[in-house]
């Protein structure tokens, strides 16, 4: 049974996925958006089966956007079919500025996500970015050069042909620079990994351009801005399960508990201990929903016998 509130709810997600299909979206129909869908938890979902059902009605449109033509200038206003993109694009974030990606653009796009969010993004030249949780990044599309900035998280890059306008990717003190692949860059701790899924990359830390790397396909590389910290070769299927966020899910094959509690801990608010340190070095193999901490806590606990307390709705502790 479909209630009123439920109708009117359905309205306004109709209502803000026409107007995101138009040209005049802007900073504040983006905050407005962002206040509805604060209102009630239910409401991001609603407004995705909103978008889907308005991408179905024109399949043609994106499939003439999935295949744009190399070389086409990228100044001219975007599609009817760009646009409905765009709309797919829309989930809720904290987006600064949301739809400028979208167009041909001089002046910095900043891009965040919040936590749990994975959001997927096209941008004007035809490439497109597909953030992870947690990730803040910043995109400038000049005439020479197509920059991104990426000061926290990760995101990884299906990149446009434009040999004339180099696609390069900056973390800190790294530098990722590809021309027509596929490549994710995330930044840690300790240093920042790369990972090519497609194509050829090159790799350097600024200030020391003799610290020059090219990987290729199924390449693994953490940089820092002194030293190579670690590098694979060959290790397509490692680097995918790695990716597997892109679809939703943790691949842990075979890593510590510690590492899986460390992943899970980046997607939820309520975070894993593992409060035995010999228990955090066991490892346990699994496909996860990067949204289901307790069901990988129950997968621990059958498979080692650990006792869990989840008393506590902010943690889940691994004894």
């Amino acid at each position: 049974m479909v209630t009123s509130a439920t109708q009117q709810a359905r309205d306004e997600a109709a209502r803000f996925v026409a107007r995101m299909d138009g040209d005049a979206w802007a900073a504040a129909d983006e905050a407005e958006l962002q206040a509805w869908l604060a209102q009630d938890p239910l409401r991001q979902g609603l407004l995705l089966q909103t978008q889907a059902h308005w991408l179905a009605l024109t399949p043609q449109a994106e499939e003439t956007a999935a295949e744009p033509e190399v070389g086409e200038e990228a100044d001219t206003a975007p599609s009817g079919a760009w646009r409905r993109r765009g709309v797919m694009a829309g989930i809720a974030a904290s987006v600064v500025l949301a739809f400028a990606g979208l167009r041909w653009v001089q002046s910095p796009a900043a891009y965040t996500t919040r936590l749990g969010e994975i959001r997927r993004l096209p941008l004007s030249d035809g490439s497109v970015m597909t953030m992870n949780s947690g990730s803040e990044l910043t995109v400038t599309m000049a005439q020479q050069a197509r920059e991104v900035e990426l000061t926290q998280g990760e995101a990884w890059f299906e990149v446009a042909k434009d040999a004339k306008r180099p696609f390069v990717v900056a973390s800190g003190d790294v530098r990722v620079r590809a021309v027509g692949t596929a490549f994710s860059v995330r930044r840690r701790e300790t240093g920042v990994e790369i990972l090519v899924t497609e194509g050829v990359v090159e790799t350097w830390a600024e200030g020391d351009r003799d610290l020059r790397m090219r990987l290729t396909a199924g390449d693994r590389a953490m940089m820092s801005a002194h030293a190579v910290i670690d590098y694979e070769t060959g290790v397509s299927s490692s680097v995918d399960r790695a990716l597997a966020w892109r679809g939703g899910m943790i691949d842990l094959d075979g890593r510590t508990l510690y590492d899986a509690a460390d992943e899970f801990n980046r997607y939820n608010r309520r975070q894993i201990i593992i409060a035995d340190p010999d228990v955090a070095r066991e490892k346990l193999d699994g496909l996860f929903r990067v949204n289901d901490p307790e069901g990988f806590a129950e997968a621990v606990k059958a498979s080692l016998g650990v006792a869990l307390d989840t008393s506590n709705p902010a943690l889940i502790r691994i004894e």
